[in-house]
């Protein structure tokens, strides 16, 4: 007998798919002026604060959970250079796409037992989080990281609509 995917993931599918249909839309109409748009004074620029949405899914997607595409790869090989870049709605709305076609993937097949997994963080991040000083990562269940990975776009997702009101654009909405 082949256990069935869980409704928990069931659940953040459906939800999340509509959330990300939603963003994607968003994205899409941003000019590259737009998107250099500070959220706030003396913070991350609307396309900064969406590539740190799409740093998230790949770090924990594809860094702990070892789900990735060469999509995701170059993403973060580009990332990790530190250089100032400049995005284009284009570029976001792809890696976003790709990405989330990673996730869901994983979160169709991924069963029950798959969520309870616990998972060890990748020697990389231990090894940055020691050379900053700070405390070693514990281990986090699947369910935990998908969960994380959820409340963090939540967040920022907000983040995202405040800023866009402020200038007078249209925001993103799930239903």
């Amino acid at each position: 007998m082949t256990e069935q995917a869980s409704p928990l993931v069931t659940f953040y599918q459906q939800g999340w798919e509509n959330y990300q249909q939603a963003l994607i839309a968003t994205i899409a109409s941003l000019s590259s002026e737009q998107l250099a748009l500070p959220i706030a004074p003396h913070y991350l620029s609307i396309g900064e604060l969406l590539a740190h949405m799409i740093d998230a899914r790949v770090s924990w997607f594809s860094r702990w959970l070892g789900e990735e595409n060469a999509d995701m790869a170059h993403w973060h090989e580009v990332r990790s250079r530190n250089e100032q870049a400049v995005y284009e709605a284009a570029e976001l709305v792809a890696i976003f796409e790709k990405t989330w076609h990673v996730m869901s993937s994983a979160m169709t097949r991924w069963t029950s037992a798959d969520l309870e997994q616990l998972i060890s963080p990748p020697a990389s991040h231990q090894a940055w989080l020691q050379n900053q000083g700070l405390e070693e990562e514990p281990e986090h269940t699947r369910q935990w990281i998908v969960w994380h990975v959820l409340e963090h776009e939540i967040h920022h997702g907000g983040e995202l609509s405040l800023a866009l009101g402020t200038y007078g654009l249209a925001s993103f909405y799930t239903w």
